[in-house]
């Protein structure tokens, strides 16, 4: 790939050798740009400069602003998130939360390191947050989980843990049965299968990630579908978001 800034193109080379040349503002020329950018993001670790409220989040920028639309236009009753880390990511949709006066968070992981949940807890968004400490498809946690949610409550599902395809798969049979009609549980990090090659990746990235799981998922359970969340605002000619997270929302029917 080329970019020629004089002639505000974007100059691609196909399989079979032939270039194309595309215009700066083609949807065309934008995918193609934004493939080399999250390539190139990866490589440099850029997701690992962002903080939320004080907590880093660990995400890139474009996805969080695409989920909390989601989670505004749904209003959950519970959030679930699998995968807390340093615990930006429960900490912004408790602020979600807070900001839309309903919800509360729930988050599990195999390890909370004390440091951060001494962070979590002291954080003024705490009150909204539950962590449970385990493996997110342990039967107890799971059990643990689906006992925090009410009857009659909404949920959403955000699957942040362990990205191999049996774990997310082994996620995504567990925390299905909570998902409420016409919400979605979400499997990130599928981009693992697109930056093989590049530093901390494996060979077996290209099969042993969460688009894997979704794929062997949905064979069996026809209740849910891969959806991509309609976008409500879009005044320019880029379609395609720039993502983490491709074939990630399942949405339940």
């Amino acid at each position: 790939m080329k970019i020629d800034f004089e002639k505000a193109v974007v100059e691609v080379t196909g399989p079979d050798g032939q270039v194309r040349s595309l215009p700066f503002a083609s949807a065309e020329a934008f995918r193609e740009v934004s493939k080399a950018w999250l390539r190139v993001g990866w490589d440099t670790k850029y997701v690992y400069s962002f903080t939320w409220l004080g907590r880093p989040i660990i995400q890139l920028p474009d996805d969080m602003i695409r989920l909390q639309e989601i989670i505004y236009r749904l209003k959950p009753d519970v959030i679930i998130e699998t995968g807390i880390a340093h615990g930006g990511s429960l900490i912004y949709s408790a602020s979600l939360c807070q900001l839309m006066g309903t919800g509360r968070v729930i988050g599990v992981d195999i390890e909370i390191r004390p440091h951060n949940r001494q962070a979590i807890e002291a954080h003024p968004l705490s009150t909204y947050i539950k962590m449970f400490e385990g493996s997110s498809v342990d039967a107890g946690v799971v059990q643990s989980v689906r006992d925090e949610i009410k009857p009659g409550e909404s949920t959403i599902v955000l699957l942040d843990s362990c990205h191999t395809a049996d774990h997310v798969l082994a996620e995504l049979e567990a925390y299905a049965p909570m998902v409420t009609p016409g919400s979605y549980i979400v499997a990130m990090d599928g981009i693992m299968q697109d930056v093989v090659g590049a530093p901390r990746t494996a060979p077996d990235w290209i099969t042993n990630n969460p688009q894997t799981a979704v794929k062997e998922f949905l064979k069996t359970h026809p209740e849910f579908v891969l959806e991509e969340p309609l976008i409500p605002f879009n005044e320019g000619t880029a379609t395609d978001r720039v993502t983490y997270w491709p074939n990630a929302y399942l949405k339940r029917i």
